[in-house]
């Protein structure tokens, strides 16, 4: 990975400057985070998917308490809250960390129904666990009667490099075949990408709501338009 390097300012020596800067931030975070406050807090319900063993919980753990769990039954599902502020809006994540375990698989369309976006989990070192995904997003399509879902890809334990089975060009064509899904490698182990994930579900579940919305403002002024036109109202 390639890392920009950009050359470093030097700083000013008044402590006057160093104080206004200070202040100057301070007051920008104040100001964010009354603006987040104002505004009414979202929920949104995600639900984590993969095989057994690819690191489902380890990324949800991950992501609501900044740990990394050492041991862990991958036969329990369990679910989550985790309060976040995302572009401004605040939000409350209600996070279902399925069981990759077939014993649990008659549950899982109810799971899908209540899901508004979707975490797709792999490991990088199980070759299998990329080949089941296909059968668990064409089950999320068809649950939702809908080809439009928010989801993302997730290619986990990238700090494995040496157990490597899985290439990144493998992912990526995966996520190109889905229609140019979201796609990460992340490691929740080193905590790497784990915010991006989920914060990228949240934002195209808001791009899907936002077009939602402003497609059922355009059919009430095209229905407005037609009711002028004809000098009735059209149920």
């Amino acid at each position: 990975m390639m890392v920009a390097c950009f050359p470093r300012r030097r700083r000013p020596s008044s402590t006057n400057a160093d104080a206004y800067s200070s202040t100057s931030a301070s007051g920008q975070v104040s100001a964010r985070q009354s603006r987040a406050s104002a505004l009414p807090t979202k929920e949104y319900k995600l639900v984590i998917l993969g095989g057994v063993g690819v690191g489902k919980s380890s990324l949800t753990v991950q992501f609501v308490h900044s740990s990394f769990p050492e041991r862990y039954d991958p036969t329990i599902e369990d679910s989550y809250r985790k309060q976040a502020e995302i572009d401004g809006q605040s939000c409350m994540l209600e996070l279902l960390d399925t069981a990759g375990n077939e014993r649990f698989a008659d549950r899982r369309d109810l799971h899908l129904k209540q899901g508004e976006g979707f975490i797709l989990v792999f490991s990088i070192t199980d070759q299998r666990s990329i080949n089941e995904l296909a059968a668990l997003r064409e089950q999320i399509l068809r649950v939702k009667n809908t080809d439009r879902v928010p989801m993302v890809l997730v290619g986990n334990k990238c700090d494995m490099e040496d157990d490597r089975a899985v290439t990144r060009e493998q992912g990526r064509a995966l996520s190109e075949g889905w229609g140019n899904c979201a796609f990460y490698e992340a490691s929740a182990r080193q905590r790497a990408n784990i915010d991006e994930i989920f914060y990228d579900v949240i934002r195209q579940i808001n791009a899907q709501t936002a077009g939602k919305e402003g497609e059922r403002h355009s059919k009430s002024i095209r229905r407005k338009v037609k009711e002028l036109r004809c000098g009735c109202r059209v149920q």
